[in-house]
């Protein structure tokens, strides 16, 4: 959307997460609704074996301890009474529980457009793009290449029309041809405009975190005090497993916990390599490492918003890859989830798998790993749409793929399959037609067959012939022509013109100070 299309007064809403122009929109897709996940849990630890992972995260916090190389975080634990020997703290687990209790059990987080404004928590899900990955690949390049600002903005533009995408985490493909010291401005000016969902700061420097803060401040229309007072955006940090926090991480959630804002934990916790090969164990060691930034970070800001991540998987045991979607994956992140809510905090999980280009392994992968988020009870789900190689390449087709499963799941979700009244028993249907009628044209389906089932938008229901006369289009060719039908078709929400240009004038004037200062 241009400068002179934009609106003349100041807004804090507008738009819509799936803007189109021209003859019509590019897919009929779901409306944007928070997804309530109606099914309950999937709880594969009894009593005994939650008591059990709990005491055992509570021993590594004891006894082993955790490195701390945040000097701040490190000396902020030693005044709360904690044992420092050096980089290494223990924290006792009745410091550790007190701690913990400070934090919602939900809350929520406002974007500019207040119509997309998310929870998180309790039987809520929501899905965001995929985040970080350095590399690239579609069908029409057909190469992993290094990723660039255009390919970033282009899957930017899938995280703002898809409806079944709720927030735009990390950038979605790292644009490697822009500096590192002014990457994070340029993105975040990108994710700004070109989406008015939550967003996601990268806790890696103070003066990216700062940065960021004070673009989703501006990009609000907010004063100082109106950011502060309501969860507005979040970061995710991971602990460098086994059992220790980085510097910068650290930094960056101390930043945004003292300002209000929302903290996810994710420990990467790869079974056989950076921690034990039981699932219990790994798990142990997972909550521990979680719990004891939670317990930082809720002792300097009491009731800051904080998630419990899973990241806990197994490596190929072969050639020590990370594989995903695989049993023991699902089954450590439903485990996970039932310790998340042990312990009252939220839970955050991903969609992910360890497959190269979007093929059959990509997908039944992927939706094991999406179902486990299901069956864990997660709140947000990381990387829930265009994930590759194990977070290595990011694709438009595994995308568009994927929001093909979200909307499934989606669906999957409304009451209306489950619901029993009257005409959803259809009794007087079912004695109209018999034993020797068929269902297809009678009243009742007549009134209902628009909206009785999913619609997909990239599945080929047809049968073998039928698939064949339309040009036997496989689904990764029928994915990319629908991001390109997309990307032709997209419009930019609205953003009010003295808003876009305070945002200009920031990205410029922290450019000609240097941005992020950088390794190299």
């Amino acid at each position: 959307m241009t400068d002179s299309a934009a609106p003349s007064r100041r807004r804090r809403s507008g738009g819509h997460a799936g803007n189109t122009r021209g003859s019509g929109p590019a897919i009929h897709q779901m409306p944007w609704r928070n997804v309530i996940n109606t099914d309950n849990p999937t709880e594969p630890l009894r009593p005994e074996g939650v008591a059990a992972i709990h005491d055992g995260a509570m021993q590594i916090l004891e006894e082993i301890g955790i490195e701390f190389y945040n000097t701040e975080g490190r000396e902020i634990l030693r005044q709360a009474g904690c044992s420092v020997s050096g980089d290494t703290v223990r924290l006792g687990r009745d410091f550790v529980m007190e701690m913990v209790a400070r934090a919602p059990d939900s809350f929520t987080l406002t974007p500019r457009n207040l119509d997309r404004t998310i929870s998180v928590g309790g039987q809520h899900m929501t899905f965001g793009n995929v985040s970080s990955p350095p590399n690239y690949w579609d069908l029409e390049q057909n190469k992993k290449t290094p990723g660039t600002r255009e390919q970033c903005q282009n899957l930017l533009k899938l995280t703002q029309y898809f409806n079944c995408i709720h927030f735009a985490g990390g950038y979605p493909v790292e644009p490697v041809d822009v500096h590192a010291s002014v990457r994070h401005l340029d993105v975040l000016f990108d994710k700004l405009t070109l989406t008015d969902k939550v967003m996601h700061a990268y806790s890696l420097g103070p003066e990216r975190v700062e940065d960021v803060m004070e673009m989703v401040r501006i990009a609000g229309g907010l004063t100082h005090d109106e950011f502060d007072a309501t969860p507005r955006m979040y970061t995710n940090i991971n602990s460098t497993s086994p059992l220790k926090h980085d510097i910068p991480m650290i930094d960056g959630c101390l930043r945004l916990a003292r300002r209000g804002q929302g903290l996810v934990v994710t420990p990467f916790t790869l079974a056989g390599a950076m921690a034990p090969v039981t699932m219990a164990g790994a798990v142990a060691q997972s909550i521990a490492e979680a719990l004891s930034a939670i317990a930082l970070f809720q002792y300097v800001a009491p009731g800051v918003p904080c998630v419990i991540g899973t990241f806990t998987s197994n490596v190929d045991m072969k050639s020590g890859a990370p594989a995903f979607g695989t049993p023991e994956y699902m089954r450590a992140t439903q485990m996970t989830g039932q310790m998340g809510r042990f312990y009252g905090l939220p839970i955050r999980s991903s969609g992910v798998c360890a497959a190269n280009v979007p093929d059959g392994q990509a997908m039944w992968e992927t939706s094991n790993s999406l179902w486990a988020a299901v069956q864990s009870g997660s709140n947000m789900v990381y990387h829930a749409a265009g994930w590759l190689e194990g977070g290595l390449i990011a694709s438009p087709e595994k995308f568009i793929m994927d929001c093909e499963v979200l909307q499934m799941i989606q669906r999957y979700m409304e009451p209306a399959i489950t619901a029993t009244g009257p005409d959803d028993i259809a009794i007087d249907a079912i004695k109209d037609v018999g034993s020797a009628g068929h269902f297809f044209g009678i009243e009742h389906t007549q009134q209902r067959y628009e909206s009785a089932f999913y619609q997909p938008f990239v599945s080929d229901w047809r049968n073998f012939e039928g698939w064949e006369v339309a040009g036997g289009i496989w689904t990764a060719e029928r994915a990319h022509y629908k991001f390109k039908e997309i990307l032709n078709t997209f419009e930019a929400p609205p953003m009010d013109i003295a808003i876009r240009e305070e945002l200009v004038d920031f990205v410029e004037r922290r450019k000609a100070e240097g941005g992020a200062p950088t390794d190299f």
